[in-house]
């Protein structure tokens, strides 16, 4: 486990990768903040942000401008949606449009089952030479979007698919060959959607 941690110590020095946390969804389906929901005595935003930074210095949340001022999200490095309607597209594109020189990793906040082991082999895996680095959908084979690497090389891809009108981090990934790996923990990318997800999801 030490060499692991020290390859990925490495890597993260070496490439400049950042993480971030997508907070700015609306939750409608399930009526109250995700990113704040307390799950078994943990808030989600601060068990995803304590997993993150195990490995990168230089982490960032993603909020949408009515969010700035929460409780919560006031405690981290923030970075503000600078466009509507666009879902997690919108705090991705942010980000890489903010530090230009910088790779994300993106998680959404609302991945209950989320390991240390899931952000590790993502951070093992990296390289320099691929747009995007996403783990294997274990339902169907299909790129997880939100959490992955979007290389610094990737913001004008995503910049004309936001002038076609192409806002679907999937599609994204799927067009434009992202390198896939499998899931160290097949649970790890649940997400949950409404109340009744936090108890079927919950390991």
């Amino acid at each position: 486990q030490n060499l692991v941690e020290k390859r990925i110590l490495m890597l993260t020095k070496k490439t400049d990768i950042w993480g971030l946390i997508l907070t700015g969804g609306k939750s409608r389906r399930m009526g109250q903040d995700k990113a704040l929901l307390n799950i078994d005595g943990n808030i989600q935003l601060h068990k995803v942000h304590n997993l993150l930074k195990k490995n990168l210095e230089n982490i960032f949340v993603s909020v949408r401008a009515e969010q700035a001022e929460d409780h919560e999200r006031k405690k981290y490095n923030q970075i503000i949606d600078r466009y509507d309607d666009m879902g997690p597209l919108a705090g991705i594109i942010s980000a890489m449009q903010e530090y230009p020189d910088v790779n994300w990793l993106v998680v959404a906040c609302d991945l209950i089952n989320l390991d240390q082991d899931t952000i590790n082999d993502l951070l093992i895996n990296y390289s320099p030479e691929c747009n995007f680095i996403s783990f294997r959908s274990e339902k169907n084979g299909l790129p997880e979007p939100l959490c992955a690497i979007y290389n610094k090389s990737s913001r004008q891809i995503i910049e004309k698919c936001i002038e076609d009108k192409v806002f679907c981090p999937r599609k994204i990934l799927i067009n434009y060959d992202a390198y896939l790996i499998d899931q160290p923990n097949p649970d790890a990318l649940e997400n949950f959607n409404k109340p009744d997800d936090m108890n079927s999801l919950r390991k």
